[in-house]
């Protein structure tokens, strides 16, 4: 049984263009209690990785999607969504284009 005071720990999976800043691992186990704490945590083992999914002012850069068990933290509370224990995180690049 957890503590109630664990902090929880979610698996984050990467996107193909983020993981040679983190070690090339495809997911990760990251502990935090919100997903501000999950990018803190990646950012403290993979120093830079946050500045590619935050701007300096800690927002989330506008072609980074987060997604929590299939809902974009968007919709819900932004970074400051509460994580569960064994939660898995998607982090989505958006790919731009068009037709020329």
């Amino acid at each position: 049984m957890n503590s109630p005071n664990a902090i929880p720990s979610a698996t984050v999976i990467l996107p193909y263009v983020l993981r040679e800043k983190a070690g090339n691992h495809k997911s990760i186990m990251v502990a935090g209690s919100t997903i501000r704490e999950i990018i803190d945590a990646l950012d403290h083992d993979y120093p830079g990785l946050g500045f590619n999914l935050c701007y300096e002012t800690g927002e989330l850069r506008p072609y980074v999607n987060i997604f929590l068990d299939r809902e974009n933290i968007r919709y819900l509370q932004g970074l400051d969504t509460p994580i569960q224990m064994g939660a898995t995180i998607y982090i989505l690049q958006s790919v731009a284009g068009g037709c020329s």
